[in-house]
């Protein structure tokens, strides 16, 4: 890969991602609500960066192997990284928790199964997959918001919950169809 290719405006807008991730967490875990707006509109634009490396890859006639392998990473880590994050300031609680898990039992597996399949293999992403993942960064940017919005809190975080099932059984579903896609050559793996 040339040094060019790394640094289209696509891959840095995935970099700038990744590299939002850890600072997304650090604000969420203070106490602060300036901290907690912080966080959320960080996370806002990092979303919104998920969409746009994409349309810009296409569009600039830039998509390479580098982006390909690292847009899902970046929106793995960022999903995992503030579920994990909201879980632990007790934003997601209780049986919400399952759904949080849920996603990450999914995501971590079809990573694995992309893996294992090691590029011989390409399982394409459906559109349902997209809707996926736009419901997990809605319900996370909604859980992010709830607590600072004073009388709406309450009724922000049931949606913001409510939105996280939907994402968890979207991502189970999907998270069949690729089993499914793979299943064939799973078996001629033995």
């Amino acid at each position: 890969m040339s040094r060019s290719n790394a640094f289209t405006v696509p891959n840095l807008l995935t970099y700038g991602r990744i590299i939002a991730v850890p600072i997304i967490a650090a604000l969420l875990l203070e106490p602060d609500p300036a901290a907690r707006w912080a966080a959320a509109i960080l996370f806002i634009v990092a979303a919104l960066t998920d969409y746009l490396d994409g349309y810009l890859a296409r569009t600039l006639n830039q998509v390479s192997a580098l982006g390909r392998m690292l847009d899902p990473i970046a929106d793995k880590l960022v999903v995992a990284a503030l579920l994990i994050a909201l879980s632990a300031d007790g934003t997601i609680d209780g049986l919400n928790v399952l759904a949080a898990v849920f996603i990450m039992m999914r995501e971590i597996f079809v990573s694995g199964l992309r893996e294992f399949l090691g590029g011989t293999v390409v399982i394409h992403v459906s559109k349902l997959a997209k809707w996926k993942t736009t419901a997990q960064l809605a319900a996370i940017a909604i859980l992010l918001l709830a607590p600072v919005l004073g009388s709406a809190a309450q009724a922000t975080e049931w949606l913001g919950l409510i939105v996280l099932w939907i994402a968890a059984g979207l991502t189970i579903y999907t998270g069949v169809d690729y089993i499914r896609g793979g299943l064939p050559y799973l078996s001629e793996a033995e």
